[in-house]
């Protein structure tokens, strides 16, 4: 339901699908793709009336569609949102991005400096990126259900999923995996107590032994989006995926009133964090209605409007106070500063050992 009142209010904003466009940067139009279902329509409709500039708005479910509209260049875009790892560094490496002119984005300051630190691993100095959303990697489960067939559960641990004594149990209520090397196989490694960016053959043997020990109870292995929707029904029981999506999922689930009730774990042992990044594409048609898209959302009542909508955190400290209570106080939403001491990011990988990787990937898939 949340979904569909998202795009209803898109569509009521008349928010057109971007086309790649040679416009001149003086034209007042600005072409953006974003994921689906992250952003406060109200925002968008406000930036259109205090400045005039006309949002084109497109939207992306993978970062590889993303990747594939950039690499061939000439996207027409103006603002992009990659996830800080793999693309936005990949994109950084590869000159694919605008550095930002902070002169024309006063609202820079606006952003927490502690997170900015931990994404300069992927763009050092922040030269290319402001900080949107950002959010965690754990389970998303049906605690009621878990209990009914393992009543001793470790409910704040990855030992839910990755013991095969346990995923054995649980098969019957629905595991799913989010279809994406990139952001389990470092929670596994950091599961294991190795290092989450290894790409050593002992390292990735042994993530892929684990996985291979869960794969015979594994029911899914899809898009995270599409463990959102099973899990806002009742199709799963336990899910590794975004923490946002199962805010999200717990959200639709509630209003439809079918008793299925969702948490979220985010493990006790350290979770990945993720940031979702603003970016401008080198090639940006409007890159002055883009920094103007910027600096306008990092203003601390937009940041706050976005995450009444979607349920991710922002990086606008100031914003806190006008998040919904019951949001703002969600730890699995807002991380306590104890829990955010545990987290880890990922470090751009080798084309060789994202090689390796993938490869373990599809072992995993197709459970050999």
């Amino acid at each position: 339901m949340l979904r569909r009142l998202l795009v209803a209010a898109l569509c009521a904003v008349a928010l057109m699908p971007a086309m790649p466009l040679a416009g001149r940067a003086e034209e007042p139009v600005l072409n953006v793709y974003n994921w689906s279902d992250y952003i406060d329509p109200a925002a968008v409709e406000r930036f259109q009336k205090e400045t005039g500039i006309q949002v084109r708005y497109d939207v992306f479910d993978s970062l590889e569609t993303l990747e594939g509209k950039l690499s061939a260049g000439h996207s027409g875009y103006d603002v992009i949102v990659p996830t800080s790892e793999p693309t936005f560094s990949r994109l950084v490496r590869a000159g694919a991005l605008k550095p930002l002119d902070r002169a024309r984005i006063p609202n820079w300051g606006n952003q927490d400096a502690t997170l900015l630190r931990q994404v300069g691993s992927s763009d050092p100095g922040n030269k290319h990126g402001a900080i949107y959303l950002y959010g965690t990697i754990g389970l998303g489960i049906r605690a009621d259900k878990v209990r009914e067939l393992l009543p001793d559960a470790p409910l704040d641990s990855l030992d839910l999923l990755l013991k095969p004594e346990n995923a054995k149990r649980l098969a019957g209520c629905g595991i799913a995996v989010m279809d994406s090397a990139t952001d389990v196989l470092p929670s596994v490694l950091h599961w294991l107590g190795r290092d989450p960016d290894s790409a050593g053959s002992a390292d990735l043997q042994a993530a892929g032994e684990a996985l291979q020990a869960i794969r015979p109870h594994v029911r899914a292995i899809v898009a995270s989006g599409t463990i959102l929707d099973a899990l806002a029904t009742g199709e799963y029981c336990v899910a590794m995926t975004y923490s946002g999506d199962v805010i999200q999922a717990k959200a639709r689930a509630d209003e439809a009133g079918q008793g299925v009730r969702l948490g979220y774990v985010l493990p006790k042992k350290g979770a990945q964090l993720w940031f979702d990044m603003l970016a401008i594409p080198a090639d940006a048609p409007h890159p002055e209605a883009a920094h103007r898209f910027i600096n306008f959302l990092l203003q601390p009542g937009v940041m706050a409007g976005i995450t009444n909508a979607v349920h991710y955190p922002n990086a606008v400290p100031a914003a806190t106070s006008m998040v919904d209570e019951a949001v703002r106080e969600d730890p699995n939403v807002y991380p306590t500063p104890e829990m955010l001491a545990r987290t880890f990011t990922v470090k751009a990988l080798s084309p060789q050992a994202e090689r390796a990787r993938s490869r373990l990937w599809n072992r995993f898939k197709a459970g050999r």
